[in-house]
């Protein structure tokens, strides 16, 4: 694998040169079909991912027991469960691949061991969270403050891979409207 693919995802100025290669060899090639399920809910992540190829969802059974899609993972990102890898508890979530992918899996052990013997990596992982913190919360409030065109235009322009790849149904059920109303939507642009 090349180191390029390594340094845009764990992109740190903390980070020497000569520790990337520590980082990189830490990881381990996973190939994994559509449909296949990565994250099991109910088990405890013990390893996240840097995506390669692929585009992925997370997803939960809500109170009437429908599949709500929660999120998407595209190619350069990182496929983590935070609350189940960094709390040792078992995930909500389920992450499944929506395509075939190619996956960099970091076990929570060398991960943990990375984390407290480079400090680059370390302000890295604090950088990360943080960012994931504020999308979360930016998510949180559009899906209270936009309209679902409005939501569903965000998302071409953030995951444009998604709106290509995945089926309507998810892309529905993460917006927080009805297949039919997507259509809609989508004939209305």
């Amino acid at each position: 694998m090349d180191s390029i693919f390594f340094e845009n995802i764990y992109n740190h100025p903390s980070i020497l040169k000569s520790e990337y290669q520590e980082i990189i060899n830490s990881h381990s090639k996973v190939e994994c079909s559509k449909n296949q399920t990565i994250v099991h809910s109910g088990s405890v992540c013990n390893a996240y991912y840097l995506i390669e190829r692929g585009v992925f969802r997370s997803s939960i059974y809500n109170y009437n027991g429908d599949e709500v899609t929660t999120g998407f993972f595209n190619t350069h990102e990182v496929l983590i469960d935070s609350s189940s890898l960094f709390q040792r508890i078992p995930a909500l979530e389920s992450i499944q691949a929506v395509t075939d992918g190619v996956l960099w899996k970091i076990e929570y052990e060398i991960f943990q061991e990375l984390f407290h013997k480079i400090e680059g990596f370390r302000e890295w992982g604090r950088t990360w969270m943080a960012n994931e913190l504020f999308i979360a919360k930016q998510r949180s409030l559009s899906m209270i403050t936009l309209t679902a065109t409005e939501r569903y235009l965000n998302l071409m322009k953030e995951k444009p891979q998604v709106i290509k790849q995945v089926p309507l149904k998810h892309i529905a059920s993460y917006l927080g409207v009805t297949d039919t109303s997507l259509s809609r939507i989508r004939k209305e642009l």
